[in-house]
This record gives C-alpha cells, structure tokens and sequence, in this order.
C-alpha cells in the first residue's frame, strides 16, 4: 500500500477543502451550461412554433370561413381540372 500514493485512505483536511471546493465549482458548471442549454432549447422550440404558426395562417382563416357540414351527408372530396380544348 505505501508504494501506491492514489489509494491512500488519509485525507487532511486541505485535501478535504480543495475537495469541496472542486465539486462545487464543477456543479455550479454544470447548473449554468444546462441553463444554457434550456434556454436554447426554449428559443428554438418557440421559433419552430412562431414559423408554423405563420406558415399556417392562411389555412386557418380558410377552415374558420368554410361552412360546416353538421346535416351528417356525405361528403365528397376530389380535385377538377380544366381542359382547354378550344385551340385544338
């Protein structure tokens, strides 16, 4: 055991201070990185939602004006294109 200086179960109390102190730091560390990190996390995620938000404007103003069916018909939905067949 005396050949192996890192095993040693004596610890004075300046081992003990520096100790504490270490951990401390390296927590107050990590505290502030994941706040960092949240708050980026915080903003993206708000951009994302702002964007879409956005993006789906038109489509919700759309959905608001669109009448609705509440009679419990059928409805059919298709796409319709026109063909202009008068030029050949």
């Amino acid at each position: 055991m005396r050949n192996r200086p890192f095993l040693t179960r004596e610890t004075g109390p300046l081992k003990k201070l520096v100790t504490l102190i270490s951990g401390v730091v390296l927590l107050l560390l990590g505290l502030m990185f994941s706040v960092v990190v949240l708050v980026g996390v915080v903003v993206v995620g708000l951009l994302v939602l702002g964007y879409l938000w956005w993006k789906t404007r038109e489509i919700r103003r759309v959905m608001r004006e669109a009448p609705v069916n509440r009679q419990g018909g059928d409805v059919i939905e298709g796409e319709a294109v026109v063909v202009d067949d008068s030029g050949a």
